[in-house]
């Protein structure tokens, strides 16, 4: 006859364990010390086994009857209930040891593996860290869209708009990374892209007017300061190389017999190597600088130490000296001027204006077409560049 709640309510323990039959199989077993089981009896390949289902009444009757049935369905298709509900726990055990904070250790040390510049790792352990607090301790595959939107939104909250939309795509690549490695089936990020409110876009201060950018030009050359300082913004100017780039060049790096400064992969952003020609001017700065930092390792070494680059403080702070504003010039700034002014000219392909600027093709063949075909145009290019800006400076 089937239990009811009240009969398994009024149970009392007794001296040896008793067992109390709902029918199909279910029991309730009441051992002497008084909790009450739920076990299942059944047969598989010949054998007669013990399912436990659960303590009553964390189980309830109902609950115990529902186990019951799908342990049936189980056996209709030749499972064991009883492997399957092993099979269950290792799962779970797998999914609470895939926390969001250990797959993203495995990312961030896969990243490195992959030889990413150090500000590049910096930067995303930093993005991870701002999501450990919320989501790291919580199982990978149980992290909604919602969750992953309430840590964004903390972010957000004190006007960190960028900071957010890259920390979401950071969460991205580390719930891609899961998903690669067989620990998370979807990302849950995807549809979040529209629900952060998008940063206003600030370009980097740049002058792109003639006549303003030869005024920047005369102060640089009359720069008071360091030599080291001046000639490094002087390289600027005509190179308009990624700051970070020329700031950490090594003398090994540049062939001033044949012109040619070669950027290895590891400090380029498109992580591949590049090569810049040099005019006859941008080679006179630089063997004057070899006389100054030439027997060193560093091309533009630190005040402080020869084994530390300049930082772009330094070159941030020489312009303040020369009296422009952070809003009207920048290390960074060059780059866009250069580009701007280039292409303004109507001299030169754009492609060979973003290959010289360094800039990723549209695919490999096109970023093969740029360092091959380009390179006589860029040669040339410079060398006018460099005439260009001694005619701004002179305030032609």
């Amino acid at each position: 006859m089937p239990l009811s709640d009240i009969q398994i309510r009024g149970l009392k323990p007794s001296v040896g364990p008793k067992k109390y039959s709902d029918g199909g199989g279910l029991h309730l077993l009441v051992p002497p010390h008084g909790s009450k089981l739920w076990r299942l009896a059944y047969r598989y390949d010949g054998k007669q086994k013990t399912l436990p289902l659960g303590i009553y009444p964390a189980v309830t009757l109902a609950d115990a009857r529902q186990r019951r049935e799908a342990a049936k369905r189980l056996l209709a298709t030749g499972i064991d209930p009883s492997q399957q509900s092993k099979v269950d726990k290792a799962n779970r055990r797998t999914a609470n040891a895939n926390t969001f904070g250990s797959v993203a250790d495995e990312f961030l040390a896969k990243v490195e593996r992959e030889g990413k510049a150090e500000a590049t790792i910096t930067k995303k352990r930093w993005l991870v860290s701002l999501a450990r607090t919320d989501i790291g301790s919580r199982p990978i595959r149980d992290i909604g869209a919602n969750e992953i939107l309430t840590t964004l939104r903390k972010v957000e909250a004190v006007g960190n708009y960028e900071t957010a939309r890259r920390m979401r795509a950071t969460i991205s690549q580390v719930f891609r990374y899961g998903i690669a490695t067989s620990v998370v089936d979807t990302d849950p990020t995807f549809g979040l892209k529209g629900a952060l409110t998008a940063p206003v876009v600030t370009h980097r201060a740049a002058l792109t007017d003639p006549q303003l950018f030869g005024g920047l030009l005369r102060a640089i050359w009359e720069y008071p300061g360091m030599s080291e300082t001046r000639m490094a913004l002087q390289l600027m100017a005509l190179l308009y190389p990624r700051p970070g780039e020329l700031r950490q060049a090594e003398w090994k790096e540049f062939d001033l017999d044949k012109g040619i400064w070669t950027i290895p992969a590891s400090r380029t952003k498109m992580r591949r190597e590049h090569r810049k020609p040099l005019s006859s001017t941008s080679l006179s700065i630089l063997r004057e600088l070899a006389h100054l930092t030439g027997k060193g390792r560093l091309v533009l070494p630190s005040v402080q130490s020869s084994l530390r680059p300049l930082s772009e403080n330094t070159l941030n702070t020489a312009l303040r000296r020369l009296g422009f504003s952070k809003d009207e010039a920048t290390s960074h700034g060059f780059r866009a001027t250069a580009s701007t002014l280039l292409n303004e000219s109507g001299k030169w392909l754009p492609d060979a204006i973003e290959a010289e600027l360094g800039h990723m093709g549209a695919d490999e063949v096109r970023r093969a077409y740029h360092r091959a075909t380009y390179w006589d145009e860029r040669v040339r290019m410079a060398d006018w560049w460099a005439a260009e800006i001694e005619l701004m400076r002179s305030g032609s």
